[in-house]
């Protein structure tokens, strides 16, 4: 498993730190706007990154910060296989399209 980066965020992706923020004010059971008014981020990026990463654990939902930057760092690897090439349906159209056949 690749060493987990303390770099500072990008500003589009939630940062480690930022996600173990998230995971201390939910603990405390903060809502989901006061996260977000604290680390300055929309809500909707708060609440999608707690349904995303929620584990289930004894039917509560527990958020885990290193469990929730595996999944990002994972998600994020590269290289990935273009569309177009995995999809034939879909490579079949963009050609039918660029060609002006449909």
């Amino acid at each position: 498993m690749p060493p987990i980066s303390l770099d500072p965020p990008s500003g589009r992706y939630l940062s480690f730190t930022e996600r173990e923020e998230i995971a201390v004010l939910r603990a405390k059971e903060c809502g989901v706007r006061e996260i977000a008014r604290r680390l300055g981020r929309a809500p909707s990026t708060i609440s999608r990154e707690l349904r995303r990463n929620a584990a289930t654990r004894g039917g509560r939902l527990d958020y885990r910060a290193s469990v929730a930057q595996w999944h990002a760092d994972r998600q994020a690897r590269r290289p990935k296989v273009c569309k177009l090439a995995a999809n034939d349906r879909l490579r079949q159209y963009v050609q039918d399209r660029l060609a002006g056949m449909v």
